[in-house]
């Protein structure tokens, strides 16, 4: 009776721990799903194999996502172990160029960064962990935006109000004339962004453009044999081939370009229609993943 009772005991034991692996399995949640353009799933390091093999990569990230820094920094210290690697971001504005490289030079203070180089709110948190293994790597980063003073001026006066800047200011931005074409669905869809049409201002997307042919430029112009270009932008900047990438290809048809991209979905699972063709890879995160601000 002791025996009988004893392999009761242990087949209940069983069933149930069977149960609760298989609850907590089915609990389980994912932070991010990475999937090609196809809508195919794939993991990390499928994707890193490939970017090694690009001239320039464009991380298109959602600027208040902790999943997209987190890969961006993964990323930098892959491509750093066997590539000769140089970083761009949009978040650094080419007036800032001097002070970033004094700073990663250590010869100024994160102090004197901080007040000097209009760093974004979320910079502590999202951006300072990869300059600083850039930094502590030697890694160079280059300082691509325009600076936001030119993108406001072009919303309020269009792009034909960069004719009468100095010398000195046109070489904060790409060179002129900026090319533009108005008809580029990533442009004509910012118009969309206005509830009211009346209220449209066919500025905005020529700002956005004058941000994306300066990145581009900045890309370009520090771009050299043997190195392998990562610049981090919003996504909107570089999906569905336009953006930054319609002017690095109308510089440089011969450029192989790695896009990623980032998205939120209520499921990750499944790559949405939508998405499909936006980039080379697409990440997936949750709605429900915490945001950075």
């Amino acid at each position: 009776m002791t025996y009988h009772f004893s392999v009761r005991i242990i087949l209940s034991i069983w069933i149930a721990l069977s149960y609760l692996g298989h609850s907590i399995y089915a609990q389980h949640k994912q932070a991010y799903q990475l999937f090609d353009s196809a809508g195919i799933k794939m993991n990390f390091e499928e994707m890193l194999d490939s970017l090694h093999t690009a001239d320039v990569i464009l991380f298109g990230e959602m600027h208040n996502s902790p999943i997209c820094h987190w890969l961006e920094y993964e990323i930098i210290i892959d491509l750093d172990s066997s590539s000769n690697v140089i970083l761009g971001m949009e978040m650094f504005e080419r007036d800032n160029q001097d002070v970033l490289n004094l700073y990663l030079q250590d010869s100024i203070t994160y102090g004197a960064l901080d007040s000097t180089a209009r760093l974004w709110s979320n910079y502590e948190t999202d951006y300072k962990p990869i300059v600083e293994y850039a930094k502590s790597k030697n890694i160079s980063i280059i300082a691509s935006n325009v600076p936001r003073r030119y993108a406001t001026q072009v919303y309020r006066e269009g792009l034909e109000s960069l004719d009468s800047l100095s010398t000195e200011e046109k070489k904060w931005i790409a060179p002129q004339p900026i090319a533009y074409d108005s008809e580029l669905p990533g442009y004509k869809s910012m118009m969309d962004m206005f509830d009211d049409p009346s209220h449209a201002n066919d500025n905005l997307p020529k700002a956005q453009a004058l941000k994306d042919a300066t990145m581009a430029h900045s890309i370009l112009s520090h771009l050299m044999d043997g190195q392998l270009f990562f610049h981090l932008n919003g996504s909107y900047h570089s999906n569905n081939g336009e953006g930054i990438i319609w002017y690095l290809k109308r510089a440089n048809p011969n450029l192989k370009i790695i896009t990623i991209s980032s998205e939120e979905q209520a499921e990750i699972g499944v790559l949405e229609l939508e998405y499909h063709q936006q980039a080379d890879f697409i990440i997936i995160v949750p709605e429900t993943l915490t945001k950075s601000y």
